[in-house]
C-alpha cells in the first residue's frame, strides 16, 4: 500500500503540505532551542549526525524513555522531523497546540491506523523524514518493539536511523532543580539499514522477525541496563536488513 493507491476523500484537509509547514516549524525549532533546552532540559552528548542524510526520506527510530524524547531529537537532528504520536497529545491542556502547529502525526495505538498511515506516506513521498517510536509507550528500558516501524520501512523502501537516548527520565524540570544536577541526555544517531527488496511485502511473521532485527540494532547502541528485553545481543540477527 502506498499513498498513491489511497482515495483523495481520505486525505481531504490533512493532506501534506511541505511548504506551508517550513514557517512555522522554524519558529517552533527557535523556541525548542531558546527556551526549551535553556530552561527545561540540557544535552550532554552528540554521536553520529553525519548518519542523517542531507535529503529524501527516512524513518527515525528512537527508543522512549521520557516524554520529553521526541522533542530532544527533534532539537538536535538538523532537518525538519515529522514525529508519530498518541493521539491524545492533541487533547492535552496548552501544549496540545504545539504538535498542531507542528503537524504531528496523530496515532491511534489499539488499531490499525490507515489514516496515520497514509500520513506518513505522504511525509516520505515529500522526501521528509518521520520520527517513531516502536515501543509504543515509554519506559526505562526497551519493550517489544511494535511491527509498524517495519511495515513503513519495508512498504515505502526508506532508511531507518537508529537513534539510542540516554539520560533524559527527569526532564523537563526548571533550573536549578531536579534533573540539572545529571550530566542530562547523550543521543547516539547509528548508521541507517534498508530491509532488503525480497521483504518489499513481507507478512505478519516476517514483520515481527524484521522488527526484532530493528530493535537489536538499538539495542547495543544503549547502555546495557536499558536493553530490556532485547539485552542478549547473542540472538540479534541481520537476514532482512542490509546496511546503507
Amino acid at each position: 500500500m502506498t499513498v498513491d493507491s489511497l482515495k483523495q476523500g481520505e486525505l481531504h484537509r490533512n493532506e501534506y503540505d511541505h511548504a506551508r509547514l517550513e514557517g512555522r516549524r522554524r519558529f517552533l525549532r527557535f523556541l525548542i532551542k531558546n527556551i526549551g533546552f535553556t530552561l527545561l532540559a540540557k544535552i550532554n552528548r552528540v554521536e553520529g549526525l553525519e548518519n542523517v542524510p542531507s535529503q529524501g526520506p527516512a524513518l527515525l527510530m528512537i527508543n522512549h524513555n521520557a516524554f520529553i524524547d521526541s522533542l530532544v531529537v527533534l532539537h538536535l537532528t538538523p532537518r525538519h522531523i515529522v514525529p508519530l504520536a498518541k493521539a491524545e497529545v492533541y487533547e492535552y491542556p496548552v501544549i496540545g497546540i504545539f504538535p498542531k502547529m507542528w503537524w504531528v502525526i496523530p496515532v491511534h495505538r489499539d488499531e490499525f491506523d490507515r489514516r496515520a498511515i497514509s500520513q506518513v506516506f505522504q511525509v516520505l513521498k515529500a522526501g521528509e523524514i518521520v520520527l517513531v517510536a516502536p515501543e509504543g509507550t515509554r519506559g526505562p528500558a526497551l519493550k517489544q518493539g511494535k511491527e509498524g516501524i517495519a511495515y513503513l520501512a519495508c512498504r515505502s523502501s526508506a532508511p531507518v536511523i537508529p537513534v539510542a537516548i540516554s539520560g533524559t527520565p527527569g526532564f523537563p524540570a526548571l533550573r536549578p532543580f531536579g534533573a540539572w544536577r545529571g550530566p542530562g541526555a547523550t543521543v547516539r544517531y547509528g548508521k541507517p539499514f534498508r530491509y532488503r527488496p525480497e521483504f518489499r511485502h513481507a507478512g505478519r511473521e516476517q514483520l515481527r522477525l524484521m522488527t526484532d532485527e530493528a530493535m537489536y540494532v538499538l539495542s547495543g547502541m544503549l547502555p546495557t541496563e536499558q536493553r530490556g528485553v532485547y539485552a542478549d545481543l547473542t540472538k540479534a540477527s541481520q537476514e532482512t536488513i542490509e546496511w546503507v
